[in-house]
């Protein structure tokens, strides 16, 4: 029953990431510093909304409307309602195929997403619990919030906790062990 909603690790994907980043990486050139595959289906091992989420890092995020104007000829539509001080969020799909945030270095958002994803893809133990996490969440979500479970504040509940205690131990773990890097 949930398989349209939350889907098994799929290969594609990565592959998809990279098209729509090389597509993206044209279009914006210089503003970028980086892009990177985030969120759930860039973790090997994860179930997820079959939405590929994509941050990218610039020098600023102070000019909305420049990235609002230069991502309407991918078809990114921005959200001002999700977007926040740390990131500029768009959409892109009918359904959402594509999730986008850009975001700067002033901010902690790239950071803690970069963080978040190494970690599980170095513990896959806590992919299991996360996964877990997800299934009970969408058991005892509403069938309203199906049409947006990104909005959904019964499926997201506890996941911040989770992401909290994630981020703490990779945290540690970045303290002491030099080698682990916040980039692959």
């Amino acid at each position: 029953m949930y398989k349209k909603y939350l889907q098994k690790y799929s290969n594609d994907w990565e592959k998809e990431f990279f098209l729509e980043s090389e597509k993206i990486k044209t279009l914006l050139c210089s503003k970028i510093k980086d892009i990177q595959h985030i969120g759930s289906t860039s973790i090997p091992g994860m179930m997820a909304k079959p939405i590929i989420d994509m941050s990218v890092l610039v020098n600023s995020i102070n000019d909305i409307s420049f990235f609002v104007e230069k991502l309407k000829f991918l078809d990114y539509i921005y959200q001002p309602e999700m977007s926040s001080v740390e990131r500029i969020f768009f959409r892109k799909g009918d359904p959402t195929k594509y999730h986008l945030s850009i975001t700067c270095s002033k901010h902690s958002f790239w950071s803690r997403q970069i963080l978040f994803r190494n970690y599980l893809r170095k513990y896959p133990k806590f992919v299991e619990e996360y996964n877990t996490l997800k299934l009970n969440n969408i058991k005892i979500t509403p069938k309203e919030d199906f049409d947006d479970l990104s909005r959904s504040k019964i499926y997201n509940q506890g996941k911040g906790d989770f992401v909290a205690k994630i981020l703490k131990l990779a945290e540690k773990e970045k303290l002491v062990n030099n080698n682990f890097r916040s980039d692959k």
